[in-house]
């Protein structure tokens, strides 16, 4: 639930005006106001949940929530004397509700309270930084760095030299940033490491020798990058995230990774070396993948696999090695029958 410590609605809603932003119908009263968001098993008056899917239904007899968007088929389901608001797109709705009463769970602000320029951050005099930039106490910001207006630097932020960030970013505590170029909208979330020397090695006579990695990162407008995740820096061409994706936290994107537009990729990913992704790919939780393989547009990886082949366009593919899933479904269901299975005369389990 949300805590009125932590995050204090920036303002209040009546349902009809809920109903206006969504584009949403109303049964029951539009005077109503909302002030919080909640789940369904934690909904109080003036909280407003959703609900999608026929599984919830049996969640709303009992529902005490101020207000409740859902779509058409569960409406009927929801207590007497709750307001409804009818919408094809419940979750989609709640997160805009939920991004206006809420705007800074929405996007990062200064850790710290301070506006402009902390006194205890150490900022290059060649550095460039636009009017409305925060650079929170403990920040480093390097040699010829330029940073838009907007941008936050959180305490004990580094940023290395040479670097340009875009406006409106926010570089999180702790986080590293180098040999990097970030467009605008940009979230580097705490602990982050942009732009570290890739994993290139060659093997000597006295065993594993550097390669140098003298590459970019190259991070489009609206890219948001996960707590203690790692983007390398590329070894001879650039690493790129495209606009828009999405990175969790814990996840590896290696040296000379292009990842395409609207992309999302889930926590404990690694992606190897030269990997090339397309636009709106989903890659899943734990999701490994061997180095210089192509996905194409709109792929989908499912959990835990493992890739060692390209992925074709629109495909989803899953197991280890992965496979097209329908292939990899009827695998494991041939396994489990043959698991089960008793030879004639033998004694089965024991």
């Amino acid at each position: 639930m949300s805590d009125p410590v932590f995050f204090v609605p920036a303002r209040r809603f009546t349902v009809a005006e809920i109903a206006e932003l969504v584009g949403a119908s109303v049964a029951g009263s539009g005077d109503v106001v909302i002030d919080g968001i909640a789940s369904l098993s934690d909904a109080a008056p003036g909280k407003i949940a959703f609900a999608e899917g026929k599984a919830n239904a049996k969640h709303l007899p009992g529902l005490q929530a101020g207000a409740l968007l859902c779509t058409a088929e569960l409406a009927q389901h929801a207590p007497a004397g709750i307001s409804v608001l009818v919408t094809p797109a419940p979750q989609r709705s709640f997160a805009l509700i939920g991004r206006l009463l809420f705007p800074e769970a929405a996007a990062p602000v200064a850790m710290t309270g301070e506006t402009g320029i902390s006194e205890r951050a150490h900022i290059a005099a060649s550095a460039r930084l636009e009017p409305g930039v925060i650079v929170e106490a403990g920040a480093v910001v390097g040699p010829g760095v330029a940073i838009g207006a907007g941008t936050i630097v959180a305490p004990n932020a580094v940023v290395g030299r040479e670097c340009r960030i875009g406006r409106d970013c926010y570089i999180g505590p702790g986080s590293t940033v180098q040999y990097a170029l970030l467009g605008n909208r940009v979230i580097i979330h705490a602990g982050a490491r942009i732009g570290q020397d890739g994993f290139g090695f060659v093997f000597g006579r006295s065993g594993p020798e550097r390669m140098p990695q003298v590459g970019r990162v190259v991070i489009q407008d609206n890219v948001e990058v996960g707590a203690n995740s790692t983007v390398d820096r590329g070894a001879l061409t650039d690493t790129v995230i495209g606009e828009n994706t999405k990175i969790d936290n814990l996840v590896q994107v290696a040296h000379n990774v292009r990842i395409g537009r609207n992309c999302v990729v889930a926590g404990l990913s690694g992606i190897s070396g030269s990997v090339k992704i397309g636009d709106n790919v989903m890659v899943a939780g734990g999701v490994g993948l061997a180095d210089h393989l192509t996905v194409g547009d709109g792929a989908r990886l499912a959990a835990r696999s493992g890739f060692m082949h390209d992925v074709p366009a629109g495909e989803v593919w899953a197991g280890y090695p992965a496979k097209p899933i329908g292939q990899a479904m009827r695998e494991i269901a041939t396994l489990s029958k043959l698991a089960k299975h008793k030879p004639k005369g033998g004694k089965g389990d024991e």
